[in-house]
């Protein structure tokens, strides 16, 4: 069998046959030469693909790795300030806990829950390792819990405290009742009945009969009837220990068991009772012991 393959080539019809004898070991070299020279070729084209598709997914990393870079800066920054900040309010409530105790020693008002400490900031962290960078974050969001809880508690205790003081304030007897002239003060003072002296338990405010008698003070009225002492009185009490009557009255605009608020209402200034004349006995009590209404009325 012959080794050589033969190629015949007639160029046209009047030409002769020419024939080229070729080697097979030559041929099957060059084929398999040529199968090479495909398979690096498409490794070659498919490696240089590679390297520019790692190449171009590695600069979206980098630009990836800067922005998150920036933001994990930015989120360091904020952190910090909202440190800055819970420090501010509880400053704030410090000052308002200093303010309710200064107007209200015989409260017992703490003067405030937490304090500053010395904890580092995260933007002194910023230029040393990532991991030293992100303990300190976790830290700081763990602070600001802990501050955020102590804040929330305060503010409901100082909001508690002021709620109280609000309701204190609404039962306070600190309008006068009606306007006239005082024609007898709280305290001992001549009898208008009978020779000597007497304890008068509140004030004697002379003004025309029939004239309006508010409420000083929210609360309730627990009397409200006529005896031949007092004439027609009503008594209100107002919650925390106060409670005010009001005698001599001609009639009455209000019944037992009856709410009222400041500047209602409840009654008409007369001359029934043990009284001189047309005029409002006016008395305040603090857990039931008569004390001086001008204590807590205002000036006007």
């Amino acid at each position: 069998m012959s080794d050589n393959f033969t190629l015949m080539i007639i160029p046209n019809r009047k030409s002769g046959v020419k024939k080229i004898s070729v080697p097979k070991a030559f041929i099957r070299n060059v084929l398999i030469a040529s199968v090479v020279i495909i398979l690096v070729t498409l490794y070659v084209v498919y490696d240089y693909a590679s390297i520019k598709r790692d190449r171009a997914e590695l600069a979206r990393l980098r630009e990836q790795t800067k922005q998150q870079s920036q933001q994990f800066q930015d989120l360091a920054m904020k952190i910090d300030s909202f440190s800055d900040r819970m420090e501010e309010l509880r400053q704030v409530d410090k000052n308002i806990r200093t303010l309710a105790y200064e107007t209200n020693r015989d409260k017992k008002i703490p003067l405030g829950i937490g304090g500053p400490d010395n904890e580092t900031k995260i933007k002194s962290l910023l230029n040393q390792d990532q991991q030293k960078i992100i303990v300190g974050m976790r830290k700081g969001i763990e602070k600001l819990n802990e501050d955020a809880n102590e804040r929330e508690k305060s503010f409901n205790e100082l909001l508690g405290f002021l709620h109280e003081q609000k309701s204190i304030l609404a039962s306070t007897p600190s309008v006068w009742p009606v306007k006239g002239w005082v024609t007898s003060e709280f305290g001992v003072r001549e009898s208008p009945f009978r020779s000597g002296t007497e304890f008068h338990k509140g004030l004697d405010i002379s003004t025309r009969f029939g004239k309006e008698i508010v409420a000083p003070a929210d609360g309730i009225v627990i009397i409200s009837a006529r005896d031949s002492q007092d004439g027609n009185f009503i008594r209100i009490d107002h919650g925390h220990g106060f409670t005010t009557a009001f005698c001599h009255l001609s009639r009455m605009a209000v019944k037992q068991g009856v709410r009222v608020k400041r500047g209602d209402i409840i009654g008409y200034v007369g001359d029934t009772g043990r009284s001189t004349g047309s005029h409002l006995h006016y008395s305040v009590f603090v857990n039931s012991i008569p004390v001086n209404p001008k204590k807590y009325l205002k000036s006007s």
